[in-house]
């Protein structure tokens, strides 16, 4: 990518300005998390050791937490560059005095035991300390620890997110910026997905009105009874305290909210908390949810740090919760290991079904790259860089996803119509650093209306615009036909994004949002039968799930016709029965013509003259239909007489000996054509005479045949010569005014025959 090129021809062109045995200059390189900083660093490290101008030069890479040490580590295994991972502060401390590597791996606490209990320096000046997420140790009282190993180091810093205003200042003292890719240039360049934000705060904590339509819209598919039993758990006063009620909110709207839009998909997501014990709680909650509402089951898993280990804001007595530490122990037992414990839900999380969302505290907030995780939920006080590498997690490419979403129930951001710049939350960013960071989840529903019309546009031409036959007629040329389905994907997606979305049903009137629905399915069934009148292949990345869930729940998917993948009619022995389901005699027409038309691009050069022959047939039944010279009746039975010539491969139009043998009915077809051409007057013997010179000219074929012939070029030249002979042969015993060149265009037409049936056997 062009921001790693760059960053690492400045650093190089930076680092090398020094002389002697002066200290190198610094710096640090802002690249938006997701857009592949670690590569960056693998790769910088790389041209360091490689450069001719740096004599033995010493690369160490520092992180503070040991899940980024070991990614980095994995990151440059991947690119098969030996690397040394620093176990201990004494193994630090012997890499790096005794010259046992020229790269190695560790984290900021291995500097303080070797700084401080081994009494480790090295005072050379080609040491490069390339520090990851700098923004978070470079600039403490652990860079004096760097420092005081290696004095005369250059030190370069590595973030993801913007530096904060206080950080500016003294990331200038290092060598300033070096290089920078913001946000915003990120999503521009498509190197990561766009963010879209959502509050849901206020509906559950707004007034008696917001919270009662909020409860009927994630409530609509409960019964009565469920709906009056669900109200006394949200609202229990004696039996659960308020922050008990709070939770079981929330749990509900979230398990609603990702099981209407992402249960099913290759799509998971993530849970941010604030304690260990709501991380449980909240687990406790979505399979208590799941048991009583099996259309809401979700299936989650909780990572969380040992008991001992204080993450975010825990209470310090946190650690003797009974069910925190039943539940570390349980994870032991079944793992072995914390290690095993992280790996092996990471691992299930990217590569199997479940678990769909995982829960935690601290952990995976940073350094978590699964390109799936798509949904980030948070219920946990974050500011600053914590903010920023927490929703970066949603921001990998994967396929199919356009955006990655944060659902905040903490109200983060305050509220939503003040600019992300304005967020108190973010205040120490200078305003400017942050711009594309993340959009609203309004600004994109916004366009709903205008992706509305841009559909109904492609249509402009049509007057009577409930008229199928006419909207299908008028999506004939290809062209048309992309537009629309590229304006059906965009306004499909967006409103998929906005029936997700709180805010939206509670601004837009209902008879709004029932139009947006009606046309959806409208459009969804136009473009299934114009899939299927013009014989187009299934492209299921416009069918994504999360738009299927959505047409599920608000349509019914009785009532959306599903595209099916276009059937082999050549296959199908009464075609009257696969008519059924197309309604109006000119669909039909369309439906038969474009699967012939598709054959005969197909096999073209099986039998190119037949397949020619019928291609022309259908192009000037349809230019005759479109032009009103053959009623729709007319044009049925022409389709039908193509596909009946097409399925029966020709036979009705050649000597009977031939019927049974598509290549040799292919042979005849070439020379009877090349025949007719030289023959000044008609003659009855034509036919009779290609028949006979094609069952030869079979035989030739077959007996010069040898294992992988194709790439034989003597066998190719002997069956060429014994054709050629045979053809001199027919000339002169049948009188066949042919000349050498036609002879030849003959035999390049049986020999490309011959070796497309080869390869298609």
């Amino acid at each position: 990518r062009y921001q790693q090129y760059f960053a690492i021809g400045e650093t190089l062109a930076r680092v090398t300005k020094a002389k002697g045995d002066e200290q190198r200059p610094g710096g640090v390189i802002w690249h938006t998390t997701g857009s592949g900083k670690s590569l960056t660093m693998v790769m910088l490290a790389k041209a360091l050791s490689l450069e001719p101008s740096i004599k033995n030069p010493k690369v160490v890479i520092v992180t503070d937490r040991v899940d980024l040490d070991r990614q980095i580590w994995k990151t440059f295994l991947a690119c098969r560059k030996s690397v040394e991972r620093a176990g201990s502060g004494r193994h630090l401390v012997e890499l790096v005095s005794q010259g046992k590597a020229d790269i190695i791996t560790t984290i900021i606490d291995k500097f303080e035991s070797a700084a401080s209990t081994h009494d480790l320096r090295d005072e050379g000046s080609n040491v490069f300390v390339l520090v990851d997420e700098s923004h978070r140790s470079q600039y403490g009282l652990a860079h004096a620890k760097m420092k005081q190993v290696f004095p005369n180091a250059c030190y370069i810093g590595f973030t993801g997110t913007p530096l904060l205003k206080k950080e500016k200042s003294t990331a200038t003292k290092f060598g300033g910026f070096i290089h920078s890719y913001p946000m915003r240039q990120a999503v521009e360049d498509k190197a990561v997905t766009p963010i879209l934000y959502e509050g849901r705060m206020s509906e559950l904590h707004g007034d008696q009105k917001a919270i009662d339509k909020w409860f009927d819209r994630i409530t609509k598919d409960l019964s009565a009874e469920q709906k009056v039993d669900l109200k006394k758990k949200f609202r229990r006063e004696e039996e659960l305290t308020k922050t008990s009620e709070r939770l079981y909110e929330i749990a509900f709207d979230l398990v609603t909210h990702f099981c209407e839009n992402f249960k099913g998909t290759k799509f998971k997501g993530q849970f941010a908390v604030s304690s260990k014990a709501m991380a449980l709680k909240y687990h406790q909650l979505f399979e208590e949810i799941g048991k009583e509402y099996p259309e809401r089951k979700l299936s989650s898993r909780v990572i969380i740090s040992p008991p001992d280990t204080r993450e975010d804001n825990e209470t310090i007595d946190e650690e003797d919760m009974p069910e925190i530490q039943k539940f570390w122990k349980e994870m032991m037992e079944e793992f072995g290991s914390e290690k095993k414990y992280l790996e092996r839900t990471i691992d299930d999380f990217e590569k199997k079904p479940t678990p769909e969302i995982i829960i935690c505290v601290d952990k995976l907030l940073t350094g978590f790259d699964a390109p799936c995780n798509t949904v980030l939920y948070i219920d946990k006080r974050l500011r600053d860089h914590n903010i920023l590498q927490a929703i970066a997690r949603v921001n990998r490419l994967f396929d199919g996803k356009d955006f990655g979403l944060v659902v905040d129930y903490r109200g983060i951001f305050g509220a939503l119509d003040e600019a992300v710049k304005k967020y108190d939350a973010l205040s120490g960013f200078d305003e400017e650093d942050l711009e594309g960071t993340f959009t609203a989840v309004e600004e994109e529903i916004a366009k709903l209306k205008e992706r509305h019309t841009n559909v109904w546009a492609v249509f402009k031409g049509v007057s009577n615009k409930q008229d199928l036959e006419a909207m299908q007629q008028h999506l004939r040329p290809e062209d048309v036909r992309q537009d629309f389905y590229d304006a059906l994907n965009d306004f499909s997606k967006t409103l998929q994004l906005a029936m997700s979305s709180a805010k939206f049903h509670e601004d837009t009137p209902q008879e709004t949002i029932q139009r947006y629905v009606d046309d959806m399915k409208y459009f969804r069934n136009l473009r299934a039968a114009v899939k299927q009148r013009y014989n187009e292949a299934v492209d299921y990345k416009e069918y994504e799930d999360q738009i299927r869930n959505m047409v599920d729940k608000y349509i019914g998917a009785d009532e959306v016709k599903q595209i099916v993948e276009p059937v082999n009619i050549f296959e199908v022995e009464n075609l009257d029965e696969e008519l059924e389901g197309i309604e109006g005699t000119a669909a039909r027409a369309d439906f038969i013509a474009s699967r012939v038309k598709k054959t005969c691009v197909e096999k073209m050069e099986e039998d190119p003259v037949l397949y020619q022959k019928l291609s022309e047939v259908i192009d000037e039944a349809i230019q005759a239909y479109l032009e009103k010279r053959l009623s729709e009746e007319e044009y049925l039975q022409k389709m039908f007489e193509a596909w009946k010539e097409a399925k029966e491969q020709g036979s009705s139009k050649v000597p009977a000996e031939l019927r049974t043998d598509p290549e040799a009915k292919a042979f005849f077809r070439l020379l009877q054509e090349g025949f007719e051409k030289v023959v000044s007057e008609e003659r009855d013997d034509i036919a009779g005479i290609a028949a006979e010179t094609a069952l030869k000219a079979k035989r030739i074929i077959e007996e010069k045949k040898i294992r992988d012939w194709l790439d034989n070029r003597d066998v190719e030249n002997a069956m060429i010569n014994d054709l050629d002979d045979l053809m001199f042969a027919a000339k002169g015993r049948y009188d066949l005014a042919l000349t050498g060149d036609d002879i030849d265009e003959i035999l390049e037409g049986i020999m490309r025959v011959a070796k497309r049936r080869e390869t298609s056997q």
